[in-house]
């Protein structure tokens, strides 16, 4: 019998004489591991990632730590989230073929996976920061949240299959927990962990704190997310968590998978379309970044629209499961009852979306986990200039989200606050 070798985390070092018996590993790379090159991609905020090369090709070798990375082990984190990482990669493959890498190997006790080497993609945040205009982005991605959000819900599962996996995705409560608390609640008070551009932000921190209705507002979405099991989510889609070619766009690291409401993915990602749209002037060394900034914007409008229109086709053609049923429409020649139910999920996934959208502006600039799109830039008044627009937007939106109507209303406001001066 096997004896299972206890978990233990991988290095540089050692990865090659750990996995060099991996089939996954050597029918792509190459058997001979004495000559595999191995090398770490150190930018994650949770694991462990590597990148693997041999004389036939290259792949990318990624594990869990029992903590988290960014801060350290005073922060354990179970292992399993790996579990859910692959299982969430399974269905997106299933449900959206193409848009994510391909897994080849995955092992529980060591909590790691051997996957597709994407090359030469790169991150889609480091793309928008070098001011990179991707063709593709909108089409891609506004497809993949349509595909994998419709198809992940009681509107096409089968109800026992559905339960069965909302149950399966239940148990990733750890990191549910970083994001009701990181997300929703530690940016609207002094938490330990908080960190934002100081002093030039630190009056209008003080202000966004003292909300009562931002406050109010931020703590409603966090009920709606961790109540509303609409469907399997990414957990944390945003511009660091897709990798971009000029023809080519695949989303990697859903390890925050869980069931929620449909408008959080959605969200998550326009408000890093709208963040990387604020952070353009601090980005401006060889030039204006007019044109950027425009299309970022039509970016967003774009992906909006791409839902939309895929999850309505979806709704007409693979509303199988047992939310709306076609018997009662249909079937009964009611196919504008159908369509108003149909209006009905559109506006409530908008109106939300706005929600998800401004709190994830304030925490990517108020909590813990900050993103590059400002972080990089350099001169500390510029950037603070950058983000106090960013968080006066995300505060618009979030408490006026019932009464904007459209993504033009949105973008309209994003140019008007980026033409103002000053913090």
């Amino acid at each position: 019998m096997t004896e299972t070798r206890p978990f233990e985390a991988l290095s540089v070092e050692t990865l090659a004489s750990r996995l060099g018996e991996n089939e996954a590993l050597t029918e792509r790379i190459g058997s001979d591991a004495g000559q595999w090159k191995v090398r770490e991609v150190g930018d994650g905020n949770l694991n462990l990632v590597f990148i693997v090369e041999g004389d036939k090709g290259a792949a990318v070798v990624k594990q869990a730590l029992p903590y988290v990375r960014l801060v350290g082990d005073s922060w354990p984190l179970p292992l399993k989230r790996s579990f859910f990482e692959y299982h969430a990669l399974t269905r997106q493959e299933a449900r959206a073929p193409g848009s994510v890498p391909a897994i080849y190997h995955f092992d529980e006790t060591q909590a790691l996976i051997v996957m597709e080497y994407l090359s030469p993609h790169i991150i889609l945040r480091r793309a928008l920061i070098e001011g990179r205009e991707l063709p593709n982005i909108a089409l891609d991605i506004g497809l993949f949240m349509a595909r994998t959000l419709f198809r992940g819900s009681d509107l096409s599962m089968a109800a026992k299959e559905r339960k069965a996996d909302l149950a399966l995705f239940a148990d990733n409560v750890e990191l549910c927990d970083i994001t009701e608390n990181l997300v929703f609640s530690d940016p609207y008070f002094d938490a330990s962990m908080n960190r934002h551009t100081s002093p030039q932000l630190d009056g209008l921190v003080a202000e966004l704190r003292a909300d009562r209705n931002l406050k109010v507002e931020a703590q409603r979405l966090k009920h709606l997310f961790a109540a509303n099991a609409e469907t399997l989510l990414h957990g944390d889609l945003h511009s660091g968590s897709i990798m971009v070619t000029d023809t080519e766009t695949r989303m990697i690291d859903p390890e925050f998978a869980f069931y929620g409401p449909i408008a959080f993915d959605v969200g998550m990602l326009l408000a890093n379309f709208w963040m990387a749209f604020f952070s353009q002037r601090g980005h401006e060394e060889k030039g204006s970044r007019d044109s950027m900034r425009a299309y970022l914007l039509k970016v967003t409008a774009e992906t909006w629209a791409i839902f939309r229109a895929e999850f309505s086709h979806l709704w007409r053609t693979e509303r199988t499961g047992m939310l709306y049923q076609r018997s009662l429409f249909e079937d009964q020649g009611d196919r504008l009852g159908s369509e108003q139910a149909l209006d009905h999920m559109l506006s409530g996934i908008w109106t939300d979306l706005l929600g998800f959208a401004g709190i994830e502006v304030h925490r990517r600039i108020l909590g813990l986990a900050h993103n590059a799109d400002f972080e990089t830039i350099a001169d500390a008044d510029l950037r603070a200039t950058c983000e106090a627009k960013a968080l006066r937007f995300g505060r618009h939106i979030a408490v006026n989200r019932r009464r904007i109507h459209s993504i033009d209303e949105v973008n309209n406001l994003a140019a008007l606050i980026e033409q103002e001066s000053g913090i």
